[in-house]
């Protein structure tokens, strides 16, 4: 069974971790690596012959178009996370839909495709932004990979939906590809557990992360999603001061991610998030990608 691939496409200064000692009108000082990254993430797909969604911020689509252009043109999948990476339970309706108009029109005319995915910085659709979903359904997304059914102190959706499924609105429907979880049995519970990516793949062992999806794929007849980021790639990326907790969800590990990639790219099945979904027909080409292919 394939399952989606994806990146999350934004450079370590910007991630919900740090925001407390790193100000959005300070990311320009920072020495930005996203590019070299994101290649990088490039050679390692191209090793295994695999094609991944990438979900760009647009603050990064707006500083480095060319990279946008480069993703495209390698024929990767192109999807919207946002700006700026602002958590959307803090932007309200009306901020909300200035942003992700902004970053998909951008996205859209950079690459000449239709963008049909969004995911939400740091998976912020929960109970209280469900709202959200309205509005991606209203500014032309088809499917959506924000909601995170566990619980976490910036995200999730205790007992939310596992598996891909549509959710219905009042001003439509929209497809959703929840983060993955693997159901564990405990003494008298069921307890998610996060296997879908990021600090979770470096946290756990790839051996563990390989059978969960499996199980997922074989038992639950089910795809799963994984996620990394292309500053996972880079374990000497410049240290920024931040309290212990946000220091180690960052941080752990780095030195590990892409040997455990590498190993559930040998043993399962990947593709982009609308191949997953079924979705390849409905993005129409606009213009030639990539500027008639050169980079």
């Amino acid at each position: 069974m394939r399952n989606a691939l994806t990146v999350d496409v934004e450079d370590y200064f910007q991630v919900t971790a740090f925001s407390g000692v790193v100000q959005r009108d300070d990311w320009p000082i920072y020495p930005s690596r996203v590019e070299r990254n994101t290649r990088r993430v490039f050679d390692l797909l191209d090793a295994y012959s695999l094609k991944a969604t990438f979900f760009v911020l647009g603050w990064v689509a707006d500083h480095f178009p060319g990279l946008v252009k480069e993703i495209a043109y390698r024929r990767h999948e192109v999807g919207c996370h946002g700006y700026d990476h602002e958590l959307i339970y803090n932007q309200g309706p009306d901020k909300f839909r200035k942003d992700v108009r902004r970053t998909k029109t951008m996205l859209e005319d950079i690459t000449g495709s239709q963008v049909l995915g969004y995911r939400a910085p740091s998976y912020s659709i929960t109970k209280k932004s469900m709202w959200a979903l309205d509005i991606l359904i209203e500014e032309g997304f088809a499917y959506d990979s924000s909601i995170f059914p566990i619980v976490h102190d910036n995200y999730g959706i205790p007992g939310a939906e596992r598996f891909p499924h549509d959710i219905r609105r009042e001003s439509g429907s929209i497809r959703e590809f929840p983060l993955t979880t693997l159901n564990m049995s405990l003494p008298g519970r069921t307890m998610p557990l996060p296997i879908a990516g990021g600090g979770y793949l470096r946290l756990f062992p790839a051996e563990m992360i390989h059978w969960g999806m499996r199980r997922i794929n074989q038992v639950e007849k089910q795809p799963t999603v994984l996620y990394f980021h292309p500053w996972e790639l880079d374990p000497d990326q410049p240290r920024i001061k931040a309290r212990l907790r946000s220091r180690f969800r960052h941080y752990v590990n780095l030195d590990l991610t892409e040997d455990k990639l590498c190993y559930l790219f040998k043993s399962l099945e990947f593709g982009t998030m609308s191949e997953v979904l079924g979705m390849n027909g409905a993005a129409t080409e606009k213009v030639a990608a990539a500027d008639g292919g050169s980079v």
